[in-house]
């Protein structure tokens, strides 16, 4: 990763890059929700189980390509490489920091 993202954004990439998932509470808020392929994960527990659910399903890796600050959200463009339908994609993925930690994040094409 080339990017300078804020501690939290680096340490959800390395998750979901094969990282410890037991991390996710160090970057995300306990009632933090992520929507993602129209469906919505509310909580910890909730986003460690759509994580794991993508890691048994495909073998991918993300790799974040450019970021954007804008109206107090982080877009941060990456690519998805894997073996999944439709591989390699660019998706946007939009976080919503508060005190240093994810608040919020939707990822979309």
């Amino acid at each position: 990763m080339n990017l300078q993202l804020p501690d939290a954004v680096a340490t959800y990439f390395d998750i979901s890059n094969g990282g410890d998932a037991s991390r996710l509470a160090t970057c995300f808020y306990a009632d933090a929700v992520v929507t993602d392929e129209n469906r919505t994960h509310q909580g910890i527990e909730a986003i460690a189980a759509w994580q794991n659910e993508a890691r048994q399903a495909f073998t991918y890796s993300v790799e974040p390509l450019q970021a954007v600050h804008e109206d107090g959200t982080l877009t941060v463009t990456a690519c998805l490489l894997g073996n999944f339908p439709g591989s390699p994609l660019q998706l946007n993925h939009v976080f919503l920091l508060q005190d240093g930690q994810i608040r919020s994040l939707e990822i979309a094409p």
